[in-house]
Parts: C-alpha cells; structure tokens; sequence
C-alpha cells in the first residue's frame, strides 16, 4: 500500500484530488456530453435572445456572443474529453466561447441566470424528450394490440387464476386487458410530460434576480408550456424526476407481467404462440430449439428500467428541500436510461407481436380441459332450471370433484352420470344439447355477452372505442412535436435577426 504522502502527492495538493476527478468529474462529464450537449445550447441562445430584448444586454453585444455559441454549437460533443483545468462541460464550453468572443462578452452571457436554473432546466427538456419518444412507442404497441385484437376475438384460449386454469376467454379479450393498462401508462407518460415541460428559468440560484428579465419569453423560446413561477419551488422541487420515474417504473411493471405471460405460452408444453423467425435464436448445441431470447430480453430489460427508475425515486428520498447535488448529475442519468431500456423493451414487444402465430387449435383444445366450463354449469341451472344459487354450484362442484377422481375431462362425463349427480341435489335434468353447450368454451365466451366481457362482439365494440381513443391520444402527440419544433425554429430565427442585424 501507499504510503499516506506518496498518496498525497499523487492526489495533489488542491481541488480538484484525482480520485475526485477520476470516480467524480470525468464520469459526470461523460454523461452531460452525452445527455445535454444540445440543450444547452438551447438554453444559452433562449438566455442571450431575451436579455437583448429587455435591454439588458447591448444587441450588439448579444450577436457577437450568439456568434460564438453558434460556432462552438457546431462542435462534436463525442470529440470532448474530459479537462482537468475545467469542473466540468459546463465551463469547458464557457471557456470555448470565451476563445472566440472574449472573456467580457462570455460573462455576460450568464447575467441573470445560475447554474441552478440553467441545469434544472437542461434535465427537464432532456427528459421532456425521454418521455415523448417512450410515449411514441407505447402508441407504437398499442396499435399492434389492436391489430391482434381483431384478428382474435374469436380466438378462444384459457384464462389463469393463481396460476391455474380458471375459465374460457379469447387472446382478444386478454390482449385488450393488456391494452387498457397500457393506455392507462400513456396517460401517466403525458402527465409527467405535463409536469416536467416547465420553465425554472430565471429562478436563478433560488430568488431569482433584479435584472429586469422576462422569464414567459425564456419558457416561450424553450418550447415549455408554462413556468414554475415560485422560484424556491423552481431549483427545489424535485417531483417531476419522482413522477417521471413513476411512470416508467410503472409502464415497465405492468409490461413485465404480461412479458412473463408470453414466455409461458411460447412453450413447447403450451404451444399457443409461435414467434417469428427474426426473433428466435438456435442452441448452438441443441439445433432443435427456438430460443424465445427476444421476449427474454424485454423481460430482462424492462426489469432493468425499472430498477434504473427505483434509484432515481432513492435518491431524491429524504433530500433536503433545496438546490442539492443529490438530485443532479448523479441522478439523471439513472432516469434517462430507464426510459432509453424501456424504449427498447416496447419496440421488440411491438415487433413480437406483430409477427406472432397463434396456434388456434391447440389453444381451443386447451380450454376444453380442466373443466374450466363448469362456472356456466351453476349459471345454467340457476338461470334457466331455476335452482338456487348456493345449490347449483354445490352440484357444479360435485360434477367437478367426479371428473377429478376418475381423471377425466369435463366432456367426457357421460350426461346419464351428469343427470344423477344433478338429481342427488335437485329434481331437474339437462338435456343432451344443453350439456354440450355447457362444456363448450365458444359457448361460454359467445354468452359472456355484457359490458367488458370476452363475448366477440362486445371485444370487437372495445377495441373500435379504444382505437377512437388512440387516434385522439396520437393527434395529440404530434400536435406537441409541431409545437416544439416550432418553438426550436422560434428560437433559431430569433437568434439569426439579432446575429444579422
């Protein structure tokens, strides 16, 4: 081991030490180049335009300084390497301009404004953008639902509780499970986007400033629909990565359980879903098998996104409410990688499921076993026989129990053995051809008729509501990308008169 002064002497003597620089600034720096580069730009130019408007800087002066961030703009961030004579990209960047322009003329640029509004401000259109691609995506998966939706309402397969065959539904009636809780994500997705697209600009450190600055027109420029007005609220408040994570944290749970379904069916043992040839991939040593590693890697992946979601909620918990290093640099890239993963996630499941085969044969047959029909049995009799309720399904039970002893399936039974066991609890009988619609599951779907139920037609009646509402959700989507793009070209030309007048 070292000694304690050749330890010293290698750390130096003066801030920044080198393991500081090493496990500390050299990784932050990495991730503001990959994460921010652009938005602060963005943020410089929104700053400098407004400044010049209210008079606060010469116009002059302002083109010169807009000059020298549009020449640095032009840098290629991946060309960047971390600079021991700088803290970080943010001043790496400064000094940049600063070559150009002048070091006045580089200071000036940050009247104003802080450190803390400009990098709140720079996490939140990172992440505005994080959350309208996922957004994108899920409209993306949500669509291939529906197409699978149509094509199988009619698609008869089992329905598990606890893990055991429970009753007869179709894949379209599950899938438009699946659906609605996805469309449920969406909207937690927009309402974070809602919360996350505003403007702490001009907020400064924490109380704001006595430049006569307009903060509505930085928000404007930046394509933010509204501002944080308390200016405490807006280098403190750290709900928007809390809600942010929640959304994804949730989106990834709820996909991860429907994920784990599809593993189970892609089985040999189960047989109902084939997975295309471009997303299976061959033992090397058992050239029999098709490795379902597409949806093993949304699995995998989706828990990861989780996980990067649940470490950004930690280490916001128990943070003092203020401008803190906790909720910065070490935290956001956690969030942008939990939505980059789940983005990656919807587009294999969106590819999965576009392409899957159903086995419809096997999935029918399926539903005739494990007298998974025996619910409308007791429905039966106490609808159209008349029998009590808690009787009929005592007798359901006990022709169930029957099937169990002789290890039989439901429409083995003989009708004669399923009369007699009737007629021990009540003096009514079926007929031959009630019995065979009692068993069969197109029979038990096809009366399963009300509101949400698995009945064909009202799946189909879903599905076309749901499709209205995508449609919607979709047109809005794309409203908000016009819009953004037009607040960027707001900005641009904004930063071209002052440049060239």
């Amino acid at each position: 081991m070292q000694s304690k002064d050749d330890f010293i002497k290698a750390e130096g003597t003066v801030f920044p030490g080198k393991t500081y620089v090493e496990h500390l600034l050299r990784p932050v720096f990495n991730d503001q180049r990959d994460y921010l580069f652009k938005y602060m730009f963005n943020i410089h130019r929104a700053h400098v335009v407004m400044l010049a408007e209210q008079e606060i800087l010469d116009k002059g002066e302002a083109a010169k300084i807009l000059q020298g961030v549009e020449s640095v703009a032009k840098t290629d961030p991946q060309s960047l390497q971390y600079d021991p004579q700088f803290e970080d990209l943010f001043f790496m960047i400064e000094h940049k301009i600063s070559n150009i322009i002048g070091p006045d003329l580089a200071g000036k640029m940050h009247m104003a404004r802080s450190r803390n509004d400009m990098g709140i401000a720079m996490y939140r259109l990172a992440l505005r953008e994080h959350i309208l691609t996922l957004t994108e995506s899920s409209l993306s998966l949500a669509t291939a639902l529906l197409e699978k939706i149509d094509e199988h309402a009619e698609t008869v397969i089992t329905a598990y509780t606890h893990t055991q065959p429970a009753q007869p539904t179709t894949l379209g009636h599950y899938l438009t499970a699946i659906l609605d809780i996805l469309l449920r994500d969406i909207k937690r997705l927009h309402s974070a986007y809602e919360t996350v697209n505003s403007s702490p600009m001009g907020a400064a450190a924490l109380s704001t400033t006595s430049f006569p600055i307009n903060r509505n027109r930085v928000s404007e420029l930046l394509g933010f629909h509204q501002l944080i007005e308390n200016s405490y609220d807006a280098v403190a408040g750290a709900d928007y990565l809390i809600e942010s994570a929640t959304a994804v944290l949730t989106l990834m749970t709820n996909s991860g359980r429907w994920i784990q379904d599809l593993l189970q069916l892609v089985t040999r043992e189960h047989n109902i879903i084939k997975v295309a040839e471009p997303y299976v991939q061959i033992s090397s040593i058992m050239p029999q098998k098709r490795n379902p590693v597409s949806i093993e890697h949304s699995r995998a992946l989706a828990s990861s996104a989780a996980g990067e979601a649940l470490a950004a909620i930690h280490m916001i918990h128990n943070t003092p409410f203020g401008d803190i290093v906790d909720t910065e640099d070490d935290l956001q890239p956690h969030l942008y990688r939990s939505y980059e993963k789940a983005n990656r996630v919807l587009h294999l499941m969106h590819a999965v499921i576009r392409t899957m085969e159903i086995n419809k044969e096997t999935a029918l047959k399926r539903a005739k076993t494990s007298c998974i029909t025996i619910t409308e049995l007791a429905d039966f009799l106490a609808k159209e026989k008349h029998v009590p309720f808690r009787t009929a399904h005592q007798i359901a039970s006990a022709i169930a129990k029957k099937c169990s002893q002789q290890s039989i399936e439901l429409y083995e039974l003989r009708l004669q053995t399923v009369n007699e066991l009737i007629r021990n609890h009540q003096n009514v009988h079926l007929t031959q051809k009630e019995w065979e619609e009692i068993i069969c599951p197109i029979e038990f779907v096809r009366r399963r008729s009300i509101q949400g139920g698995p009945n064909p037609d009202e799946v189909r009646r879903m599905a076309k509501e749901r499709d209205g509402y995508l449609q919607r959700v979709q047109t809005t989507l794309f409203n908000e990308k016009a819009r953004l793009k037009l607040a960027q070209k707001l900005l641009m030309d904004a930063v071209q008169q002052l440049i060239t007048d």
